[in-house]
């Protein structure tokens, strides 16, 4: 039998109204993240289309000067981690090559 955890045990904090906070920004994480999550499933489909095309005009799957391009744009928007989050999507967005 597991014991019901109090919402400071939940979120660490050491006051209700605290506890509180963090309960509801949590879930308002929960929703950027399932946001983000829909948002990068689109452009996987999208970058789908584009390789699509590109194979099917005779050109190669990945085009490097424009991944190039979203490195830059996310490390200028986001700094160094930028670069790491965009080479992750990129990834995703590749599919298998």
């Amino acid at each position: 039998m597991t014991a019901t955890k109090t919402p400071t045990e939940q979120t660490g904090a050491r006051t209700e109204d605290a506890a509180e906070l963090i309960t509801g920004a949590r879930e308002r994480i929960d929703a950027l993240d399932d946001r983000i999550i829909g948002l990068i499933q689109e452009r996987v489909a999208v970058s789908a289309v584009i390789q699509e095309a590109r194979i099917a005009s005779g050109g190669r799957r990945v085009n490097l000067a424009r991944e190039m391009e979203v490195l830059a744009h996310y490390r200028d928007a986001l700094g160094k981690p930028g670069t790491s989050f965009a080479m992750t999507m990129l990834e995703l967005c590749r599919g298998r090559i």
